[in-house]
């Protein structure tokens, strides 16, 4: 099994790139893809699919932008079909908490007759360092238009972990685990804590979602992004996944990673800091 290439279609996204990486440590073929790739993958071009999944037995599976987004359910339907026809055997699949949409997604899978793994998973904490919050970081303000409701980040290396052990170890097979960080905090509190590790100040701004999609409009951001972005700020950040999830402990057996964690590595990484040391330089 282990000379059969691992399917990621994600090659590209905060925890395609880390399960790549560490299947690959591990020995394991892999075959990332994207729509760049060859064999490519595209989920708006189904007939990239059966190629790419050609010869691999199992796979890891993120959806773009997300799976709550009003075309995720076909496609997943679609693309399961493919799976079956091509001799996919193991499927794990990342989906979002409290997103009704991505249930329905997960539903397909569960009840496709292949063996499944969801790992449905809070908000990551990468959405600070390697997303659509960075600039506002970088910047010196973060403006968004949720308030108080607080999150559990997830850590995106937590969940390549738990992806990784299912995708090769025993005992997984056909659960669903659901992944957050240890600790609640909203976004104030997330900004203040990177603020305060990274020794200057970070401002934290809240406006309405209508000027908010204005903003991301002028910025060239995706129309399926826009959507997305306006249903977790509308919609899923009502509280409902405020509680910490233990997913992370199920699956690996150690305690998920801790914002204040997440933070220090991303500080040691660089990512905070440089555009300043290009200004001073």
């Amino acid at each position: 099994m282990k000379n059969s290439p691992i399917l990621i279609i994600g090659k590209n996204g905060k925890t395609g790139a880390r399960v790549n990486q560490r299947l690959q440590a591990l020995g394991y073929a892999t075959r990332a893809v994207s729509r760049s790739t060859t064999p490519s993958f595209d989920w708006e071009n189904p007939a990239t699919w059966a190629a790419a999944i050609k010869g691999t037995r199992r796979a890891y599976v993120t959806y773009q932008p997300d799976l709550a987004v009003p075309n995720a359910e076909a496609a997943i339907k679609a693309f399961v079909q493919v799976a079956c026809e091509n001799g996919l055997e193991h499927i794990v699949l990342l989906s979002g908490r409290g997103e009704e949409g991505a249930q329905r997604a997960e539903k397909i899978l569960q009840e496709s007759g292949i063996s499944w793994n969801i790992v449905r998973c809070n908000w990551f904490c990468q959405n600070f360092s390697e997303s659509f919050m960075l600039e506002g970081i970088l910047a010196g303000e973060l403006v968004l238009p949720a308030a108080d409701t607080v999150e559990p980040f997830v850590d995106a290396d937590d969940i390549a972990d738990v992806v990784v052990a299912t995708l090769t170890q025993p005992g997984h097979q056909n659960k669903l685990y659901e992944l957050s960080g240890p600790r609640a905090l909203n976004f104030a509190q997330c900004i203040e804590e990177i603020s305060e590790a990274l020794g200057r100040p970070v401002k934290y701004t809240t406006v309405p979602v209508d000027d908010y999609i204005e903003i991301l409009r002028e910025q060239g951001v995706p129309e399926d992004l826009q959507w997305l972005l306006r249903e977790l700020f509308t919609v899923v950040f009502d509280g409902r996944n405020s509680n910490v999830a233990r997913g992370v402990e199920e699956a690996l057996k150690r305690p998920a990673t801790d914002f204040k964690t997440y933070v220090q590595k991303t500080i040691e990484s660089g990512v905070w800091t440089a555009v300043e040391q290009r200004q001073t330089a």
